[in-house]
């Protein structure tokens, strides 16, 4: 019972600041000292009637009142603060280990983990965004992996800055990133994408005195109320691929047309089979 009752009083989403820490140990004090003043009370008659008592009823209740605050006081508001800040600390490293395994450690952006469960929640009124880095490979193979790792972290920045927080950006892995943006019309959307394009060619990214520039090619694809997440990945993907294979350095819409067999096939044996075909590693798209 004892043991139920502590859970009721504790939860872990309320010790969030040092404030609510003493106010936890405040509002144990007076439960404990209400609690032993109240069982004082009950056993007063027991010492009376086995002539325990030598105080008149007054000063006993005196005594009680004075027991109660200075032992159960004491003792449970010194352990309630100790309790309080013991559970505050497990509040945030809880906290804190929730935003590490949602998040990219080199991007800072979220990982795929955190993306696909955004994409599972997603409904009309939003288009998903999968872009990638053009040529990337040659940027690792002619400037060495630290410059591979500068040019995915300035896209990361450039990306934020276009979306910034009421949009999901993620890095899905290597050089491809996933952006569910929300809200506006299609034209606003797509455009946003467009100025992200933009921004990523003109921007020059140095690393060991080496000027490096890159492009990214999109593929867009729209959520609707009749179409599963993994059918908006795979749209998106495919006009992904139709950017890629029109020369690079493009922004495609899935209503834009091209074939994608590439694409098509996978997916839908995938959907057969009761797969999720976007949970995973990403599908490699040829630079």
């Amino acid at each position: 019972m004892l043991r139920r009752w502590m859970s009721l009083q504790v939860d872990l989403g309320n010790f969030d600041s040092r404030g609510a820490v003493y106010n936890f140990a405040l509002k144990m004090t007076f439960r404990a000292v209400l609690l032993a003043f109240l069982f004082n009370l009950a056993v007063l008659p027991l010492g009376y009637a086995l002539g325990l008592m030598p105080l008149s009823l007054a000063d006993a209740v005196k005594l009680s009142v004075a027991g109660s605050w200075l032992f159960g006081g004491a003792v449970s508001g010194a352990l309630a603060l100790l309790t309080g800040h013991v559970i505050r600390e497990l509040s945030v490293s809880r906290a804190e280990f929730e935003r590490l395994s949602r998040t990219d450690m080199l991007s800072g952006l979220l990982n795929r983990r955190a993306f696909n469960a955004a994409l599972a929640e997603t409904g009309p009124g939003a288009s998903l965004a999968i872009l990638d880095i053009d040529r990337f490979k040659a940027v690792n193979d002619g400037h060495g992996h630290c410059a591979g790792d500068e040019v995915i972290r300035s896209v990361a920045g450039i990306l934020r800055e276009v979306f910034e927080d009421e949009h999901l950006i993620a890095r899905l892995g290597g050089e491809e990133f996933g952006v569910i943006i929300r809200g506006g019309g299609l034209a606003q959307r797509i455009g946003l994408v467009e100025r992200a394009r933009n921004l990523v060619e003109a921007r020059v990214i140095r690393c060991d005195g080496a000027a490096i520039h890159t492009t990214i090619s999109a593929g867009i694809a729209e959520f609707a109320s009749d179409l599963r997440p993994e059918s908006v990945y795979s749209a998106a993907d495919c006009a992904l691929y139709r950017a890629k294979a029109g020369g690079r350095n493009r922004v495609v819409h899935e209503t834009e047309e091209g074939n994608c067999d590439r694409c098509d096939k996978p997916a839908a044996e995938a959907s057969a089979a009761g797969m999720n075909p976007f949970i995973g590693e990403p599908v490699p798209v040829a630079g």
